[in-house]
């Protein structure tokens, strides 16, 4: 991280300088007015603001909690543990990522003047232009969304290593600059690099977490998700479980854990998107889009597309031409 930036968030804040004079805990008033410790956007962001960001406070235990909004934990330089729904410990390293959604609740053991990591407190609506930048059409899209979301059943968090990902360094640094000089008018500026962030997370997400072990589920079902998105016309779970060492059984659990459905429904997902796509994009006619997918049943592509969309696939194409 540039030498600036990092001098800046490393400097002790009055609330870390009540912390080593003596006090021992964290002072919830600043954090919440409710019962519970349920950490509150309205404490932390200015009214009218989708984002903010601050630095993690240091010194102190920061016991168990939850929040009301979507946190990006960015470590800039020495690790924190996490705590994650009361079970999985996480080791947040120099470059590493963690997106919690609101259903994740989080305990911090504590961080030396060294281990510093930025807290971004992120409102839901701030993800919209990000999520309108990837392909909507796209299982990798839903399975974020499905991640962020306020009710989500599925994983509640992401942990992404990406300290030697260029792309995904620069992009953080710079919404941190903006937010940390306040410049006006830059709301939309890191909506769209937030965009950046998720395309190349996305990009990168099989490779990220290769060397750590404790990440391997996340590892192998965003691969397997991957597969899926290039070999939705002929793919099979034979073939990706062969291609990853792994059972077809422990894949296929792995899936409905993380995304509530089976490779094959997954596969029949992104062959019903690619379908959508290129009747909107394309003047391809519904029986070339049909081979082009992988279908030649076609009374079970038209049941399964009207059961997606609501309409045959000639309605379908109707629509978006108007």
């Amino acid at each position: 991280m540039q030498r600036e930036l990092l001098e800046q968030l490393r400097k002790i804040t009055e609330e870390e300088r009540a912390i080593l004079n003596g006090w021992q805990n964290v002072r919830k008033e600043l954090y919440t007015s409710g019962h519970g410790f349920v950490i509150d956007s309205g404490k932390l962001l200015q009214k009218g603001r989708l984002i903010e960001i601050r630095p993690h406070t240091r010194f102190v235990h920061f016991p168990k909690h939850s929040h009301n909004y979507v946190e990006m934990v960015y470590m800039c330089g020495g690790s924190t543990t996490h705590i994650v729904n009361g079970r999985e410990r996480i080791l947040l390293q120099e470059g590493d990522l963690l997106f919690l959604n609101q259903n994740a609740t989080q305990e911090i053991l504590p961080a030396g003047e060294n281990d510093i990591a930025v807290n971004f407190i992120i409102l839901p609506e701030f993800f919209d232009r990000a999520f309108s930048m990837i392909e909507k059409e796209n299982i990798l899209h839903d399975f974020l969304i499905s991640v962020l979301s306020r009710d989500s059943s599925q994983a509640s968090y992401l942990h992404f290593r990406a300290k030697d990902i260029l792309p995904v360094q620069n992009l953080i640094e710079n919404m941190i600059w903006t937010l940390l000089h306040k410049k006006s008018g830059t709301n939309t500026v890191n909506q769209t690099t937030m965009g950046l962030l998720f395309l190349n997370l996305s990009m990168f997400a099989d490779a990220i977490n290769q060397d750590d072990p404790d990440q391997y589920e996340q590892t192998l079902v965003f691969s397997v998700l991957k597969y899926i998105e290039t070999h939705y016309k002929n793919g099979s779970l034979t073939e990706i479980a062969a291609e990853m060492k792994q059972p077809a059984y422990h894949i296929s659990r792995l899936l409905k854990k993380h995304t509530d459905s089976n490779f094959k429904e997954l596969l029949q997902q992104r062959k019903l998107q690619q379908a959508a796509y290129l009747l909107s994009q394309t003047p391809l006619t519904v029986d070339a889009v049909m081979e082009n997918i992988g279908y030649d049943n076609s009374s079970y592509f038209y049941r399964k597309f009207r059961e997606k969309y609501g309409c045959s696939p000639r309605k379908y194409r109707e629509m978006r031409e108007n």
